[in-house]
């Protein structure tokens, strides 16, 4: 993960555990306490699911990107090392010619 993806995940877990310490320590009844803090914890669940989710997706966007520039750039090189080889080949020829 970058960066970035770290501390908006640590941010994120922060102001979780921030928000239930506060809900945990208002003054109210343990009843309404724990509905409060029950609702909070699934909606950032939620958030979480979907925070990694976009990461997972886009981790996968950049590893097919990372392949298919890849395969380019090996396919590339492979081409310009049979051209190499080819005049080489060439060379080899007619300094045989050459020296009959």
């Amino acid at each position: 993960m970058s960066k970035g993806s770290n501390s908006l995940v640590a941010f994120l877990v922060g102001a979780g555990v921030g928000a239930a310490l506060g809900v945990l320590f208002a003054p109210d009844t343990g009843d309404n306490t724990r509905d409060r803090l029950s609702y909070r914890l699934s909606k950032y669940q939620k958030e979480l699911e979907d925070l990694i989710g976009d990461l997972v997706e886009g981790k996968e966007i950049h590893l097919n990107e990372a392949k298919t520039e890849g395969k380019r750039v090996i396919s590339e090189a492979k081409s310009k090392a049979e051209g190499l080889l080819s005049d080489v080949n060439k060379l080899i020829e007619q300094i045989n010619k050459d020296q009959n």
